[in-house]
């Protein structure tokens, strides 16, 4: 049996609901824990420190994302090589076109044989019949055009042969000759950008609301992250298995709680976790935490299952090499240093 606590403080509220005490498990400070020390591994690696970068032998063996969504890989990618990127147009519907275009297959390497063999990819210059001729050539050849980060379902749209990438690039052409993007610069809220992309075939509720993140890392639009979030798959198991009875809780109202205690969790424990350059954790990166959490306590906490009982992590760690000088969408106004050999 697991040693259940209450979490005490002043009176608090999750969503409608107004609680003296909560219950929870001993994820719930793995989670706060897991945040911490994946994020000094982040630091570690940006400074250019030589491995291991940690003594945590579930960190040092299997695959994590880092605590803040903008600062993985592939975020970085899509944002300093495809949204900002000096060379390309920086027009609306070009940034639109770029931004769906790379996160239909989320894979860095996809994104690359594409312009190496078709050319800079822009809306104004878009041949689908030479991008479907690419993408069906590297398939033959064994490769995996999509991340597996998460599910993009099949939509029949056009003739599509039973191809499901020729689909994706007939519904990002429905999107851009229905001018989603001038929709999009109107919206008052996260949640608006949200509602258009659902809309439309399938775009689920998770990937929905990746895929609005994405676009407000962008100009076209100016939306808080803390706006607004939806709980994917991973998170709602991390939930279950933070808390001991949360199903009468709505899952995006026990995210804002945990953004809402970040700084009193963190001192509670003794931990002094280091930010993304005085940005705290928005809903979206405790959402992705509750996933990690989710994967991690397999590992540590085996005992404690959750609401997907799964019980093994499927991806090792894999060190893509030396992580360049972190670049974030400048309307954040970061303070990141100069030098790749940070100082704090």
């Amino acid at each position: 049996m697991t040693a259940e606590r209450k979490l005490a403080s002043q009176p608090f509220t999750i969503g409608s609901n107004r609680f003296s005490s909560l219950e929870v498990t001993p994820v719930f400070d793995a989670y706060w824990r897991f945040a911490a020390e994946r994020q000094e591994i982040y630091f570690r690696r940006v400074e250019g420190r030589l491995s291991p970068w940690t003594d945590d032998p579930i960190l040092k063996q299997f695959r994590f994302t880092n605590a803040y969504r903008a600062a993985d890989r592939v975020s970085q990618y899509l944002i300093r090589s495809v949204i900002y990127e000096p060379n390309f147009d920086h027009d609306p519907e070009e940034v639109f076109f770029r931004t769906i275009l790379f996160k239909i297959f989320n894979k860095i390497e996809t994104w690359e044989i594409l312009t190496e063999q078709v050319g800079a990819l822009s809306w104004k210059a878009f041949a689908p019949a030479a991008i479907d001729k690419v993408l069906s050539k590297a398939q033959q050849n064994g490769g995996r055009i999509y991340s597996a980060a998460y599910i993009m379902p099949p939509v029949k749209l056009g003739p599509t042969g039973g191809v499901k990438h020729r689909g994706h690039l007939a519904l990002l052409e429905l999107m851009m000759r229905e001018r989603v993007y001038e929709r999009i610069q109107e919206t008052k809220s996260l949640k608006q950008v949200y509602e258009i992309l659902t809309a439309f075939p399938s775009i689920g509720p998770f990937l929905g609301y990746q895929l609005a993140i994405d676009l407000n890392y962008s100009s076209l639009i100016h939306h808080e992250e803390s706006d607004f979030v939806v709980a994917g798959p991973g998170a709602l198991d991390g939930i279950s298995k933070c808390f001991v009875n949360a199903d009468n809780l709505q899952p995006a109202d026990i995210i804002e709680f945990m953004t809402d205690r970040q700084e009193l969790e963190f001192e509670r424990l003794g931990l002094s976790f280091k930010s993304l350059f005085g940005r705290r954790l928005q809903l979206i990166d405790c959402q992705n935490l509750f996933c990690e959490i989710s994967k991690y306590s397999r590992v540590s906490h085996p005992d404690i299952n959750g609401r997907a009982g799964r019980t093994r992590i499927k991806q090792g760690f894999r060190d893509h090499g030396d992580v360049p000088r972190p670049f974030f969408p400048p309307k954040w106004n970061l303070d990141v240093p100069t030098s790749v050999n940070l100082t704090r």
